[in-house]
């Protein structure tokens, strides 16, 4: 029996809070969470005020308890590993990471998932995180995408919900995790749905662009985890469909993305809305200005865990090029591009614009290529269908606005097209991001026109960082040289000896 199992040993121990439950009336905590301390200038140093938490219950969240095996590593060991695993820590107080599932001491039904999925060892932010977050304290994990920061999250939750009081009639969530998109959020879903079923804890993804019947229902039959998105989550809210008093986890996943999408407003609005003694767990790709602005609003005395470099960098198991080329030669280019490297493998084409993206699919299928779009202004049920036919090879190539750069996790992309350059060097290392995953390679095309010139200094800093070849055309672009005419140096010239080939 697992250290943490304490509501299936005893299903009656934690019914016996249920005198002291219940927040006092239905309104929200508005304003709240901005009093409890002072949060502007840095993160809070002292605990949430008490009057704040006056009429609030009690709640567990810390359920750590270091493994023997953990216990007896060395500051040296530990400084090792950290290292070899490219693991940074700030925080008082950090626990030690763990080198095995069997270390954090999840429930047995929890392993008997990880087993089944066919993990060998924690990823280097689940090494980490989980005895971070296991421990609850807030917490700001910077990771890129396929890490395994899901899991770093979800299965400590499930812990989590499992040592709460049970749901009464007209509960909301012990668990929100806010997501910018709705094809991060359903994937979310999934992990929440295969390692919460063992313990029976139910969820729902609350989502726009579909009808509200089926999320309400879910929600007023009670779950114990909502995954969504910020701008459906506060209608239903203010439709009196769910209420945020029981929740004590909050996860903010790709917060850098969903203010890039505007929600800062949204975001703030929600979790002004929650208890401010909760615990909160705040994941970031990248960690700009803006986003850690936000994290010292809401985030109380945090471990931070960052994974390799702070710095903006591509995965190295994904081969770049880049290609100077004038906007009026992208078609043709793509063409000769997709004649070279087309073997029925997935690709994944980007785009700025939606109309764009329409434009050339159409265009594409009527030169006889297998593809389909997906943007935010398809239907709900378009949407789905086409990452389904993409998903299962039946339409191999993809065009996407970046509503797919992030989140998107379709695997054996082995191809990434930038057929438009996006607008910052952020979204170029995710929409790249979406091939070379869970350890497999891949390859990232990209279009550069003089009107991305400002762009090229910090591209070829990505570059090189990824030890790629810099064409001597972008490195004259990087220097403030114009563009050569005529877009010389295609993919086709350097497919045996530019950036090792394909």
């Amino acid at each position: 029996m697992s250290r943490y199992d304490s509501r299936s040993s005893d299903p009656t121990s934690y019914r016996d809070r249920r005198s002291d439950s219940g927040f006092g009336g239905s309104t929200g905590y508005s304003g709240s969470v901005q009093s409890s301390s002072s949060k502007s200038d840095h993160y809070a140093s002292e605990a949430p005020r008490k009057v704040d938490l006056d009429g609030l219950p009690h709640f567990e969240k810390n359920f750590y308890i270091e493994a023997p095996s953990v216990a007896a590593m060395t500051e040296r060991e530990v400084d090792e590993y950290r290292q070899r695993r490219e693991i940074t820590v700030e925080g008082r107080d950090v626990p030690k990471p763990v080198k095995s599932f069997r270390d954090v001491g999840f429930p047995d039904y929890v392993m008997q998932e990880i087993s089944k999925a066919g993990f060998t060892e924690p990823t280097p932010i689940q090494s980490q995180g989980w005895p971070m977050a296991l421990k609850g304290r807030d917490l700001i994990g910077i990771a890129e995408t396929g890490s395994g920061k899901t899991l770093a999250y979800l299965l400590p939750a499930i812990v989590h919900v499992n040592a709460q009081p049970i749901l009464s009639p007209g509960d909301g969530p012990i668990v929100l995790v806010l997501a910018p998109t709705r094809e991060l959020a359903v994937q979310i879903q999934q992990e929440a749905t295969k390692f919460g079923a063992s313990s029976k804890i139910k969820n729902t993804c609350i989502y726009g662009g579909v009808p509200k019947g089926p999320q309400v229902r879910d929600l007023q039959k009670g779950v114990e985890i909502v995954i969504a998105t910020p701008g459906r989550l506060i209608d239903m809210m203010e439709s009196h469909h769910t209420n945020l008093r029981r929740v004590t986890y909050l996860v903010l996943d790709e917060a850098d993305r969903m203010l890039d999408m505007g929600f800062d407003p949204q975001i703030r609005k929600i979790v002004s809305q929650i208890r401010p003694d909760r615990q909160t767990l705040y994941w970031s790709a990248t960690w700009p200005k803006e986003v850690e602005q936000l994290a010292r609003k809401f985030l109380y005395n945090p471990y931070k865990v960052i994974i390799g470099s702070p710095d903006l960098k591509a995965n190295h198991a994904i081969r770049q090029h880049v290609d100077i080329v004038s906007e009026n030669q992208k078609y043709n280019k793509l063409v000769k591009l997709l004649e070279d490297i087309m073997d029925g493998s997935r690709i994944l084409i980007f785009m700025d614009t939606k109309k764009g993206c329409d434009q050339i699919t159409r265009q594409l299928r009527m030169d006889g290529w297998p593809a389909l779009s997906i943007h935010g202004d398809k239907s709900q049920a378009e949407r789905d269908w086409v990452l389904s036919e993409f998903r299962s090879g039946k339409s191999p190539i993809m065009t996407a606005t970046d509503v797919a750069a992030r989140g998107l996790d379709v695997k054996d992309v082995k191809y990434v097209i930038n057929y438009d350059f996006p607008g910052s060097l952020e979204d170029y290392v995710h929409r790249i991001g979406r091939t070379g995953r869970a350890g497999a390679k891949g390859t990232a095309y990209t279009f550069f026109t003089a009107a991305n010139a400002r762009f090229a200094k910090e591209l070829i800093a990505i570059l090189e960082e990824a030890g790629q070849k810099v064409s001597p055309e972008l490195a004259a672009m990087g220097r403030g040289a114009p563009p050569p005419p005529s877009g010389h140096g295609g993919f086709r010239d350097r497919g045996r000896g530019y950036g090792g080939g394909r």
